[in-house]
């Protein structure tokens, strides 16, 4: 019985403060004001402008509700405490994505628009942002070209749509909520990728290409994998496009799993390496006829036979201006094989003056 009384004293005794969230009940609803019980601290009241505000969610409002406010004047002229239902409501909603944060629980979000970087979302009445790099493999915008003008197009076909999501980051302090719609998926594919391992050879079709590569969907689990430029053929590319092709169906050998999710697979490791035995062919000091094909910082390269390119180094020139005096892309030369070395798949030359 004593424990009884003191915790209802403590209660009385409990004084209210600015900013807390409070819950009463409403006991009188006029026109433009709503009067609420809150108990032993006293009378509350919504009026002004923080009725208007949230008039269409009070519009419903009836004697005995309760409510859920938040304190933003401890006691106006006429002795009341002002209160405000929107103010509340934010709070809630932050809390209410705070404990999901905690709990790494999924939530779903509505895309109300669209810039370069990413979705404009809102979860929980919060405004929320979805980065491009955070979007699952179904919306990640694969563009040729990494075309940012097309990459927001194909992100405005997702305005009005519900999303998945996770949250990676939030700070209500500086108002951040950071999404990631990819993050939900992780265990799902995790379980996926477990049947697979280092060295399997895949099937596959090709579902976007872009500068540094291929997107591949494995068959058939749907799985996504990567095939960096590097591993698309043995020969320089330039443009992936002028390889494979969006639809194509194609065998790949998984040559990396990162972090149980992250396949990366290559075309190339089912070729023929053209460079065995190369140097049973051609030897150092050897003067061959080569094609030079393109220039870069480093120097000229130059095609020797069919996927097989050495390296004239700008050294040999001095400068890349004189390199591109001497030299021109598509015309023939003779050049010498300075050093050759098969199992790094690299030959060096210089250019025989004439």
């Amino acid at each position: 019985m004593k424990n009884i009384i003191e915790n209802k004293t403590n209660d009385f005794l409990k004084l209210p403060r600015v900013g807390e969230i409070v819950e009463g009940s409403v006991i009188g609803v006029g026109r433009s004001t709503i009067y609420v019980d809150l108990g032993p601290v006293g009378t509350g009241i919504i009026y002004g402008q923080e009725f208007q505000e949230a008039k269409v969610a009070l519009k419903s409002a009836k004697m005995g509700d309760k409510l859920m406010l938040k304190i933003i004047e401890l006691e106006n002229d006429e002795g009341y405490i002002e209160l405000s239902a929107t103010q509340a409501g934010r709070e809630l909603n932050w809390d209410k994505l705070m404990l999901k944060k905690e709990k790494d629980e999924s939530l779903t979000v509505k895309v109300l628009g669209a810039n370069k970087g990413g979705l404009l979302v809102e979860a929980e009445r919060v405004a929320g942002f979805l980065p491009v790099s955070q979007l699952s493999p179904k919306n990640y915008p694969r563009v040729e070209g990494a075309d940012r003008t097309k990459i927001l197009d194909k992100l405005q076909r997702l305005v009005g749509e519900d999303l998945t999501v996770k949250i990676l980051t939030i700070d209500q302090g500086k108002d951040i909520l950071i999404l990631s719609e990819k993050a939900t998926e992780t265990e799902k594919i995790k379980t996926l990728v477990e049947k697979y391992k280092t060295g399997d050879v895949v099937e596959g079709e090709i579902t976007g290409i872009v500068d540094f590569g291929v997107f591949v969907k494995i068959l058939p689990d749907n799985l996504e994998g990567l095939i960096h430029i590097s591993e698309i053929d043995w020969q320089l590319i330039d443009d992936p496009a002028e390889i494979v092709k969006v639809g194509e169906k194609v065998q790949a050998k998984i040559i990396e799993i990162a972090d149980g999710i992250r396949i990366s697979l290559s075309l190339k490791a089912l070729k023929q390496d053209p460079w065995i035995d190369i140097d049973k062919k051609y030897k150092k000091s050897d003067v061959i006829e080569g094609k030079v094909t393109k220039f870069n910082p480093f120097g000229a390269f130059v095609e020797i036979a069919p996927k097989i390119q050495g390296l004239v180094h700008i050294s040999e020139f001095g400068t890349k201006t004189k390199m591109e005096q001497k030299l021109k892309i598509g015309k023939e030369y003779q050049f010498q094989i300075i050093q050759i070395e098969p199992t790094e798949h690299r030959m060096t030359l210089r250019l025989m003056v004439n």
